[in-house]
């Protein structure tokens, strides 16, 4: 699964408020990250800095545009009836392309359970634009039965990602015996494309100080968000351009000179993104008496996603938040 599994657990209202959209942030308390001053960092600074504003301010400039473009079509999105997934006794079809005014823009699906063991199905990827986004699904089908469900995508993660139109979803299904939880099996990846898939905007919604840029994984820190959910959150934009999947976390994080307890662990299939961010709860931050980030200090673990193993560690990393 994506990030934060330990969030998995907590309350239905809690899953209830994520989905309305409160998940990373909603507060006006939030200052931009500034002044990396690793090496790494002040590298890649020194040789691209001007072209990455200069890129910058029109990738801005293209991002309204094409913004103001999509909010036309708003509410237009279509998809053409498919079989998603055929194994194993199961087949899964995409219906039609729904949104709800709680639960936000989903994929109307048909499950039908042939075999004679009861299934559930859930996903564990979901790709949205080429941006990895957290999928609220899961749904338990007996055996000869049939159930209507709906994929739904995290309306917070597509805003936090830029993304107003859905081009083209990508998921992975995982089935599981629903009476013991046990893995049945993983499926490959299948891609829908709807019907704004050729005016798609690709514009990585990159904005922000570039924190990592070491072969092929880029990661830039965008904003921190001191009243967020959990307490404060970095939001962070990863990128890999590799050819595998990688998982990102933090190691040795300090705040102000305190050391933290982060929650944070992202999963970028290769050739994707993910806007992400770094939750640090507001008992720790009072437990060391820090009413407002200042500076941040840490090392990012990168791994590969699949195996564990260990791609790097990069030296430390400090930023501050203004």
């Amino acid at each position: 699964m994506k990030k934060k599994t330990w969030m998995i657990g907590l309350a239905g209202a809690v899953i209830l408020a994520a989905a309305a959209g409160s998940c990373s942030s909603g507060s006006t308390e939030t200052k931009s990250v500034t002044a990396a001053t690793t090496a790494a960092a002040a590298e890649s600074e020194a040789g691209a800095g001007a072209e990455s504003a200069a890129a910058g301010d029109t990738n801005s400039l293209e991002t309204a545009e094409t913004s103001a473009e999509n909010a036309k079509s708003d509410g237009t999105v279509s998809i053409e009836p498919q079989v998603l997934l055929d194994q194993n006794d199961v087949v899964i079809t995409a219906q039609e392309y729904v949104t709800d005014s709680i639960w936000g823009d989903g994929i109307k699906v048909l499950i039908e359970n042939n075999g004679s063991q009861d299934v559930g199905i859930s996903t564990n990827e979901l790709i949205v634009n080429d941006y990895m986004i957290s999928g609220l699904f899961s749904s338990t089908v007996a055996a000869g039965k049939k159930a209507n469900d709906v994929v739904y995508l995290s309306s917070s993660e597509l805003e936090a990602a830029g993304i107003d139109t859905v081009g083209k979803i990508e998921i992975y299904f995982h089935a599981f015996d629903s009476n013991s939880y046990q893995t049945l099996w993983d499926a490959d990846g299948v891609e829908i494309r709807t019907s704004a898939y050729d005016s798609m905007d690709t514009t990585p919604n990159d904005a922000g100080v570039e924190l990592y840029n070491q072969d092929g994984i880029r990661i830039v820190g965008k904003t921190v968000d001191e009243n967020s959910f959990w307490g404060t959150a970095i939001l962070l934009y990863v990128e890999n351009t590799t050819e595998r999947n990688v998982g990102v976390s933090v190691d040795d994080m300090s705040v102000n000179g305190f050391m933290m307890n982060p929650f944070f662990a992202t999963t970028v299939y290769a050739g994707k993104k993910a806007i992400d961010d770094i939750a640090l709860l507001s008992s720790d931050l009072e437990a060391n008496g820090i009413e407002s980030i200042e500076t941040v200090e840490l090392k990012f673990h990168i791994y590969d996603a699949d195996t564990y193993e260990t791609i790097t560690d990069s030296d430390p990393i400090t930023f501050a938040a203004e």
